[in-house]
């Protein structure tokens, strides 16, 4: 009689796991700062998506509606992560 592998067993989903069995060594908001300050995301409702194809053309249409507008931007944040990454490195 053969016994069963792998791919006959049925996996079903745990509806919870326990975080501290799964990552002992884990620390809660670890990276939450660096989470706020590269993050800037904007839900754009499916019409408005549909508009544009990708972020650039996004930024583009902002900048030139901020240009129109007369709208100044105050405080200039990092635009990428990238940026983000090197602030952080550079002051500790």
């Amino acid at each position: 009689m053969k016994k069963k592998s792998s791919a006959d067993k049925v996996c079903e989903p745990i509806t919870e796991y326990d975080l501290d069995l799964l990552l002992p060594q884990g620390i809660q908001g670890k990276y939450v700062e660096r989470y706020r300050m590269g993050t800037n995301l904007v839900l754009l409702e499916p019409d408005v998506a549909a508009a544009f194809p990708d972020q650039e053309s996004v930024n583009k249409a902002l900048r030139l509606v901020m240009q129109l507008s007369g709208i100044t931007v105050r405080d200039k944040a990092p635009r990428n992560r990238q940026s983000v990454r090197r602030t952080q490195h550079a002051t500790g």
